[in-house]
């Protein structure tokens, strides 16, 4: 093979020819759940974890991949074993992981009733873009509220990690219209924080870590940065957060798969703290070095010159 590999339905096949029908209902209508880790030494981390947030997801979307949880095991391991080997050896890989609810029944008709139920079931992997992340460990992430809320529980189960992202996307290109480098966070109905389209947000006030209890997806990289809190004698609380909360920050940061964690430094045209990653942060990721055995940052930093 002289390209990557991806699973797609039953077939690994390279990665240009794993393509879904326009009649797939994760096209037609955004009905599909996902699951992303990523590696580190080309080894997926807590893979089990986010395994359990998919079935979670699969089931309270009702949703049937078809395939055991050895098999699913089995496919992620094949397409990371296959891939690793398109990237230098200091380099690493994102790992997906989407189901679709099957093809749309008008398209195909009732002959079709079988074929339209049958989920489609991809795994692929993409090298990590260390560019888009590098120089904002120094710099750090500005977060903007916009119009755009965060979808109710009632409209969308927060516990799922789906494809319906129309909102993002909306929120986005308004926070891009404050600040070109911006990322939306948006509000919940009550007015409290909640989380942006790729992490969670921590808020810092001292030795105390807070982060939004509700309409917020339970991040594998929050559970992280808890246990690391634990260990490092840091309290790490969830709790709603208002916005006026975040201003008052000594510090605050984003976790999430592919980075990790990123520092937050402005918030709505404002800084949070002195404006700069605080030392709390500088803890955390430390000590998120020590657990995988790699320099993440300075990963993110030669990898970026590379490309």
């Amino acid at each position: 093979m002289t390209e990557p590999i991806a699973y797609l339905n039953g077939h690994f096949v390279p990665i240009s020819k794993a393509a879904l029908s326009v009649f797939d209902l994760g096209i037609v209508a955004g009905a599909s759940v996902t699951e992303m880790t990523r590696t580190f030494r080309h080894v997926p981390f807590r893979l089990s974890e986010h395994l359990d947030r998919l079935e979670q997801s699969l089931k309270l979307v009702n949703i049937d991949p078809r395939l055991s949880r050895d098999e699913l095991v089995s496919i992620c391991e094949r397409v990371v074993s296959d891939n690793q080997r398109f990237i230098p050896s200091d380099h690493d890989l994102g790992l997906i992981v989407f189901v679709t609810a099957g093809q749309n029944l008008t398209y195909l008709g009732l002959s079709e009733l079988s074929r339209a139920r049958t989920p489609s079931v991809c795994v692929h992997s993409f090298p990590l873009p260390f560019e888009l992340w590098a120089e904002r460990y120094e710099t750090g992430l500005h977060l903007v509220t916009t119009s755009i809320g965060s979808l109710p529980d009632d409209v969308i189960d927060s516990r799922i990690k789906h494809r319906s992202r129309m909102h993002w996307h909306l929120a986005d290109n308004q926070a891009k219209k404050v600040d070109a480098s911006a990322m939306a966070v948006l509000i919940d109905q009550d007015g409290f924080l909640t989380e942006t389209a790729t992490g969670n947000i921590c808020v810092v006030e001292g030795t105390t870590i807070v982060t939004p209890s509700q309409h917020v997806l339970h991040g594998i990289s929050r559970d992280v940065v808890a246990d690391l809190a634990t260990s490092l004698g840091l309290t790490f609380a969830t709790s709603r957060v208002k916005p006026d909360e975040l201003v008052r920050a000594s510090e605050a940061f984003l976790t999430s798969t592919p980075h990790c964690m990123l520092p937050v430094t402005r918030f709505d045209n404002r800084p949070i703290g002195q404006g700069v990653p605080g030392p709390v942060f500088q803890q955390l990721i430390t000590a998120w070095n020590k657990l995988v055995g790699l320099d993440i940052v300075g990963q993110m930093r030669d990898g970026a010159k590379s490309r």
